[in-house]
């Protein structure tokens, strides 16, 4: 591309035409216009003289200016003028792009986009072949063309973590492999990570490298910490410099279950400082609330900190049956509890009916026997709804006949009475101690001290059930604490009392231990790599590289250790983990990890990422000679005297107001949705574009055939088809969405996805067509059928199943039991119908709900079925002979029956159509 006055020109050779503009000049200037005839009788007294000296007129100087400039303005137009053309891109062979794409440049990734689309615009131009490898996510290299890749830049994302050893292992491996010698362009987000230097120089070896690099510096925030009763936040940075400021918001829902702000918190960096730190000291009703930490107006995930557990302190009601007496704090049976709960969780005493409104976490009861009844009712649906009940033993409890001759709801197991226990507790000569936690034991792995032993205790009546519920016993086999579920929640008994009178037990430190490992306090410091061990995590939530939680769908879990010593990856992806017990939060970065800006070596050129995008300017200039070309007939009449001098003016003034209109056009119509004007009182069919031309030519003209079938057949009258970008256009005006399925397609952005579940929600269909039923019916997995899985993932799609014989697709305009397109061996999915919908006997189908399926999923090709040419005849052939035009003929019957599905809803499934039916069914 050759650059002029800041302008690119890929023709430049076409500028030459300029040169000729003089001699233009020249010869409009000789040639006189068109002489003005005038009927004038008396011209006769003239025939036959001679003027000696004749002078022709000319044609006004601002008349031939206007040509000139009409003929400038088409030359320079099509010579393709390029305003901020792209610099530097100056080889002609192969290149590469080596994109970080990592959380670091996820806040600035749309300016990158914008430099890679402009440097494959520049490849494009100059006929090299491009290849593209994310360092996060890294492929073997193909080398395609330029077109082929600017069509998938939108699916280039960041992911939420900076490439692994691994990864640049296996780059450096396809790298290897390849037998091309070419150029790099490294797209750098201006983090270090280990093994870069290696890849810088193996990039050398193979060709000229040059590094595109953002001069932002990088910000991070490293996960909370909950400690003296505030929150502890820590901001780092890459590049230490001047003061700044930064604020981190906290964010949760409110009580109205709105996501909103509910605090915020400023860090300072002090001059040269790497880190900065801020507190936040909050309500534990408010704290509970909070489920992410988030750097004002970041779009990174390196700059969120999910939280977990660690941070929320449980709310635990403590209920005892006896009370406090100042000068016996020691025998008090909630003293103990008071001391090892009181660092960790949120403390609530009074009465049970006053502390179950509040909902607690987890409530005990030290020494509590009876209830009354409708306090103990209360109590069991509030354990059933997800609750846990801890119960200690002690002297009421043991004179008591709660759950002896049969197993109460609140208790895990029956207890004894008589024999040796002395109003149901047994004594000992010697006390006992307690035997080693068993491997399937909550209590695992914890050691036993010596000290601790048991003098007196209640005692569990054998049952079939006892062995599964004791969770801890004494050397003897005797059962000391033992645990059952009741509905989602669980209560647990310790045998022995809450406080020192039965047992040394809640003087140890292994009480504390017992109850973290219970759930019932939560401890404000991660899980040790030892009580990891033997666990599996489940990711219920994980983060993007933008720092946007989505569900982890049917990710498998994570082995506890790999959770809290592996590097974030594909393997192991940020977000929140769940044990079934607790939640983690795993985060981009861990407690004590720094940033480290990128250092390259010298004679590598580095190049900002931060320039104005390329805008083509051919289009405005060849419009621009149009409506000059336009103006010069008009004045060219008006000098002739053929054209009125009021009408030429009005003329001139209708062309100058087009012209000033239609100059932008071209950027309006990238700016404006397609046919938006009228379709709120049309109905128009869409498809999806998917960026390859053939698919979306085919899905076009296929909705311009099943249009015109519908106005011919129906009384429904569309209007033209209309292709919708997902990521731009409103899709509310469609009630169906045909959708052909490609492996090129990019993934659309969370936004889209959130306007498409929307749109379904709303009632809109949206027909995927795999395109691929010659194959799948073979049941092979097609590559199309592997990229539907990918889009519909982040959908919110009912469960589906394959269209039952009942179905009201089958006869909401015609009776159809197939639904051919170009292909006639696929399957057809539709919502699965209500567990609850039942065909009444003598009715020849169920009685549904008046509802729409929101998808409709096949790989029968319709659209090529449907397709038709301007003039109506098919484009594409379908079958053979008689055969073939049946199989059309019935898909686009299948078509009718959608289109009529979508507008009328499940109203064929009314009884009063059953007569009609049965009619036609002839029966």
């Amino acid at each position: 591309m050759t650059t002029l006055a800041g302008i690119g020109f890929t023709t430049p050779w076409l500028l030459l035409g300029l040169l000729a503009l003089p001699i233009l000049w020249l010869l409009l200037r000789a040639v006189p216009p068109a002489p003005v005839r005038r009927v004038f009788p008396a011209v006769t007294l003239l025939l036959g003289l001679n003027d000696d000296d004749s002078l022709s007129d000319r044609t006004p100087w601002w008349l031939l200016l206007l040509r000139l400039l009409a003929v400038a303005a088409a030359i320079i137009g099509l010579s393709g003028p390029v305003l901020n053309p792209t610099q530097g891109n100056t080889g002609n062979g192969p290149l590469l792009l080596v994109l970080d794409a990592s959380w670091a440049g996820a806040d600035h990734w749309t300016q990158t986009s914008d430099q890679i689309t402009a440097q494959l615009n520049e490849a494009g131009r100059a006929g090299r072949t491009v290849a593209v490898i994310r360092l996060t996510t890294p492929e073997p290299l193909q080398f395609l063309s330029a077109d082929v890749w600017r069509k998938r830049v939108a699916g280039l994302l960041p992911q939420p973590w900076q490439p692994s050893p691994d990864q640049i292992t296996a780059t450096l491996d396809y790298i290897v492999a390849s037998e091309v010698e070419f150029d790099t362009l490294w797209f750098s987000d201006g983090l270090d990570y280990p093994n870069r230097d290696q890849l810088t120089a193996t990039l050398r070896d193979r060709g000229e490298l040059k590094i595109y690099q953002t001069a932002i510096n990088t910000l991070g925030l490293l996960p909370a910490k909950f400690a003296d009763g505030a929150i502890e936040l820590q901001v780092i940075r890459s590049t230490p410099g001047s003061a700044e400021q930064v604020t981190v918001l906290a964010k949760g829902r409110d009580p109205g279950g709105t996501k909103r702000v509910l605090a915020s918190a400023t860090a300072e960096f002090s001059p040269d400082a790497e880190t900065a730190s801020a507190k936040l000291i909050l309500p534990s009703e408010l704290r509970a609330r909070i489920t992410r930490f988030e750097l004002k107006g970041a779009r990174s995930a390196g700059m969120v900190a999910l939280t977990d557990d660690s941070l929320r302190r449980r709310e635990v009601a403590l209920i005892s049956s006896q009370t406090d007496n100042e000068g016996l704090v020691l025998l008090s049976p909630l003293h103990y509890l008071r001391q090892a709960l009181a660092p960790t969780a949120e403390l609530y005493e009074g009465a049970l009916g006053d502390l179950l409104p509040a909902n607690p976490d987890v409530i005990i009861l030290a020494d509590v026997a009876q209830l009354a009844s409708d306090e103990e009712q209360k109590l069991t649906d509030w354990v059933e709804q997800g609750g846990m009940l801890l119960r200690f033993a002690g002297p009421r409890l043991a004179a008591s006949d709660i759950s002896r001759s049969e197993e109460h709801p609140l208790m895990p197991v029956r207890l004894r009475s008589g024999g040796r226990s002395l109003g149901g507790a047994m004594s000992w000569g010697e006390p006992k101690t307690l035997a080693p936690f068993v491997e399937d034991s909550p209590f695992h792995g914890l050691a036993i001290p010596d000290e601790v032993t048991v003098s007196a205790q209640v005692m569990a009546q054998p049952d079939p059930n006892l062995a599964a519920r004791v969770i801890a016993e004494l050397g003897d086999g005797t059962p000391l604490v033992t645990r059952k579920t009741l509905g989602q929640g669980q209560i647990v008994l310790f045998h022995v009392t809450a406080n020192a009178e039965w047992t040394t037990l809640p003087l140890s430190g292994l009480f504390v231990d017992m109850l973290e490992r219970l759930a019932v306090s939560t401890a404000a410091k991660p899980p040790s790599l030892a009580e990891m061990e033997g666990t599996t995590w489940t990711p219920i939530g994980i983060l993007d590289g933008f720092g946007r939680l989505s569900d982890a769908g049917t990710l498998s879990g994570v082995d506890g250790p790999k959770l809290m010593t592996e590097l974030v990856g594909p393997d192991l992806r940020p977000g929140l983990y769940d044990s079934g017990s607790r939640k983690l939060a795993r985060n981009v970065l861990r407690p004590d990890d720094i940033l480290r800006p990128s250092a390259w070596p010298a004679g590598v050129p580095v190049i900002g990422t931060v320039a104005a995008p390329e805008r083509a300017l051919g289009g405005i200039l060849l419009s621009l000679a149009l409506v000059l070309l336009a103006l010069d007939v008009a004045a060219s009449l008006l000098v002739s005297g053929l054209l009125h001098r009021s009408r030429s003016a009005a003329m001139i003034l209708v062309l100058v107001l087009a012209g000033g209109l239609g100059l932008p056009a071209y950027q309006a119509q990238a700016q404006q949705d397609q046919g938006l004007l009228g379709l709120s009182s049309e109905l128009a069919l869409a498809h999806v574009l998917t960026g390859v031309d053939q698919v979306d030519g085919i899905a076009h003209d296929g909705l311009r055939g099943l249009s015109s079938t519908l106005r011919f057949r129906t009384s429904i009258e569309p209007s033209e088809p209309v292709g919708v970008n997902l990521e731009r256009d409103e899709l509310a005006y469609y009630p169906l969405l045909y959708w052909p399925i490609t492996t090129d397609q990019p993934i659309p952005s969370v936004e889209a996805y959130a306007k498409l579940n929307a749109y379904l929600r709303a009632g809109g269909m949206v027909l995927f067509d795999t395109r691929d039923a010659n194959l799948a019916g073979s049941g092979a997995n097609s590559p199309n059928a592997r990229k539907l899985q990918q889009l519909a993932r982040p959908l919110d799609i009912p469960p589906l199943e394959p269209l039952p014989a009942d179905h009201v697709l089958t006869r909401a305009f015609y009776l159809l039991q197939d639904f051919p397109g170009r292909h006639q061996r696929g399957e057809l999915w539709v919502e699965a119908a209500p567990a609850d919908a039942e065909q009444i006997e003598g009715m020849p189908f169920r009685n549904l709900n008046d509802g729409v399926t929101p998808v409709v999923i096949g790989g029968n090709d319709w659209g090529a079925a449907w397709a038709v040419d301007g003039n109506g005849r098919p484009l594409l052939p379908v079958g053979r002979g008689f055969a073939g035009e049946r199989q059309r003929e019935l898909a686009y019957r299948f078509g009718v029956n959608l289109v009529m599905h979508v507008l009328t809803g499940n109203y064929k499934s009314d009884q009063v159509h059953v007569p009609a039916l049965l009619d036609r069914l002839g029966q």
